[in-house]
Parts: C-alpha cells; sequence; structure tokens
C-alpha cells in the first residue's frame, strides 16, 4: 500500500495501493509535500540528543568508576537509561503484525493469472490510477485485516525491473509440494528445485519463480492460518540485524541455523511461530556485506499502535527514517518509514487508521 517509484526511469510515475501510503520513492527522498512537521521531539524529548549505548544496555562504564577513575553517571544519563529501557519494553508490548508485502512487476494480468491458477491465492484487490499511470493488486489467501498478503505494482509501460541479488524469495506452505509444483509446470511455470527434503533435514520443499523471476519456496507443511510464510531477505551482518530487529521492531529471534558446508547461516525474525505466522528469513553468506538491491522488491508494512514511538525506536536502535511519523496528507492516516542497516525499508501504519482505510 505505500507509493513507489521504480529506479530504473525517470519517467516512471510512483505507485500506490491506496492514499494511505503515498510516501518515499525507493531513492528513500519523500515529496515535500509529503513531510509533515514531527511532533516526536515535543513527546520524547529525552531522545533528542544521541546517547552512548553503553549507557542503555548495562553501564559498561561502571566498572572504571568502581576502579576509581574520574568519570561519572551524570543523573540525566541515568534518566535517559530509564526513558530508552521504557521504549523497549514498549517495543516488545506493541501490537505489531507484518501486513503486506510490496514490488514490481512487468505485467499485472499475467502475474495475478500464475498466482492464483498456480499457487491457490485469492485477487482481494485491484485498483488503477491513470492519472499517476499505475495499478497496483492485492493477492493472498484472506482477508488483509487478518493476513499476510502480498501488494503487486504496475506502472504503465515498464515489462521488467531487475530484482538484483539481495532479495532471496518468499516463502509458501502447501500440503502437497509435488502436486503442487506439477500443477506449476503443466501451467508454464518454472522449477528450479525439484521437490524433495531439504539438505541436512526432513522438510520437503521445492523452488520456483514467477513470471518475473521472483523466487517461491514451497515448503510442505499442514494447515496453517497464514501460508505465505516467509519473506527472505540476504544481510551483511547478521548480529547487527538480529540486535536490530529485535529491538526497534521487537520481533523474536525464532530460531538460527548455521550452514559452514555451504558458507551461509539464517535467523528467523518474527512475531509469532513459524507455522502459524509469516517470518522475516534473514541469511548472512559468509563474507559478503553488501548487496544490490535492484529496483523490483519495494518494502515490508507493519502495524504498530504508535508510529511516533515506533520511529523513536527506530533511531535508538540503529535504523534510518526516511518518513517521520504523522498523518498523511488530505487524511488522518499516520504513517513512518524507516531502512534497517543493510538499508530494507519498512513502513509502519497505524493499527486504528489501517483496518479505517480497509473499511
Amino acid at each position: 500500500m505505500v507509493r513507489i517509484t521504480p529506479m530504473a526511469s525517470s519517467t516512471i510515475r510512483p505507485s500506490s495501493a491506496s492514499s494511505l501510503f503515498r510516501l518515499c520513492n525507493t531513492t528513500n527522498t519523500c515529496a515535500a509535500s509529503l513531510v509533515s512537521l514531527n511532533p516526536s521531539s515535543r513527546r520524547f524529548p529525552y531522545l533528542a540528543s544521541a546517547v552512548p549505548q553503553s549507557h542503555f544496555f548495562g553501564l559498561r562504564a561502571s566498572s572504571k568508576i568502581w576502579r576509581g577513575e574520574s568519570r561519572s553517571i551524570t543523573a540525566g544519563n541515568m534518566a535517559q537509561a530509564s526513558t530508552a529501557a521504557s521504549l523497549l519494553e514498549w517495543v516488545k508490548k506493541d501490537k505489531r503484525r507484518m501486513l503486506h508485502v510490496v514490488y514490481r512487476v512487468g505485467d499485472l494480468d499475467r502475474t495475478i493469472k500464475f498466482y492464483t491458477e498456480c499457487l491457490g491465492m485469492k485477487l482481494l484487490r485491484k485498483r488503477d490510477i491513470p492519472e499517476e499511470r499505475y495499478t497496483n493488486a492485492f493477492l493472498g489467501y484472506g482477508p488483509e485485516d487478518s493476513h499476510f498478503v502480498i501488494e503487486l505494482t504496475y506502472n504503465y509501460g515498464v515489462d521488467s525491473y531487475d530484482i538484483g541479488t539481495g532479495f532471496g524469495h518468499f516463502g509458501i506452505a502447501v500440503e502437497d509440494v509435488a502436486k503442487t509444483v506439477e500443477l506449476i509446470k503443466a501451467k508454464g511455470g518454472k522449477v528450479t528445485r525439484e521437490p524433495g527434503p531439504v539438505k541436512g533435514g526432513s522438510t520437503v520443499i521445492a523452488f520456483i519463480e514467477d513470471p518475473d523471476g521472483y523466487k517461491f519456496e514451497l515448503l510442505e507443511r499442514g494447515p496453517t492460518p497464514e501460508p505465505l510464510c516467509q519473506v527472505m531477505l540476504r544481510v551483511g551482518d547478521l548480529d547487527r540485524s538480529i540486535n536490530f530487529y529485535e529491538k526497534a521492531f521487537g520481533m523474536e529471534l525464532l530460531r538460527k541455523r548455521d550452514n559452514p558446508e555451504y558458507k551461509y547461516t539464517i535467523a528467523m525474525m518474527g512475531y509469532g511461530p513459524e507455522d502459524k505466522n509469516v517470518v522475516l528469513e534473514l541469511t548472512y553468506n559468509y563474507g559478503v556485506t553488501e548487496y544490490d538491491k535492484g529496483n523490483a522488491y519495494a518494502q515490508i508494512a507493519i502495524g504498530t499502535d504508535d508510529v511516533y514511538r515506533t520511529a523513536e525506536a527506530i533511531k535508538l536502535f540503529g535504523g534510518k527514517v526516511t518518513r517521520e511519523p504523522g498523518p498523511l496528507p488530505g487524511i488522518s492516516t499516520k504513517i513512518t518509514a524507516c531502512l534497517d542497516p543493510d538499508g530494507w525499508k519498512t513502513v509502519f501504519v497505524d493499527n486504528i487508521d489501517f483496518l479505517k482505510e480497509l473499511e
């Protein structure tokens, strides 16, 4: 639901799923008309200046104090440490849910046909904005107010995008991987990894590609409330990313697995168990610290009870806010947008405002 502008051509107009998310383009530069006053400095004056991390967690400087060195922790720093701890606790309690993932395709009808006929998704809604030359379609396995869904964006006249090397794949849980692969083959789909157990495990998986080259991992799993179950992104420092998503996003590290034979480590992050919720799969390839993000994948949207406190947490724990929190011009929906330490974009949307927009 976010306004996004491809980087491939300056003539391509930005796209949006609804007025709810008219914000920053993929160069992370917001239009001046969308910039609103940031009230966070009024609401959280204690975060107006940077505070060393040692003041937040463990107060590492304390050992020097006990050794009699001429250093002291001021009452102001102690107050800042207290408020930072309070913010961290709020993040953990915030009612957050991954809402949708946004990316661009070259032929909307072709992609809709593939997702509905081969992957069993439903077309939830579609809207065309001819004055801005784009069309959006929402697809998934259930309504947007309770399921993680896909938002496809088609910009008039653009038939291809660069997926880059940073984006990995989407994951879909199916009850019979082999049967799903047969159907995909019958529809002309591309299978890049035949069904079989995952290396070092017993879960049956397969990999396919959609018409635009986006990879989907099919995972054999029993009935689940969230079949669209994974978004995999590559990162340059896994421990840094885990720390950021735990503290700034309030996600839980569900599991971490190292595979030295193939020189990669993965971490599953999310807001609930993998078999019942969508998760963010972060992948670190040994020795690789940067990736080309291309201009095809856009961002994930996450619901929150308070976009202002969310923005402060993002700033405090190592992220970059690219759209200051506040209501969008012309409507009351409150949002904020940010980048994680690797430059992956996320948009946070006020939970109540999101439901109102769906109505």
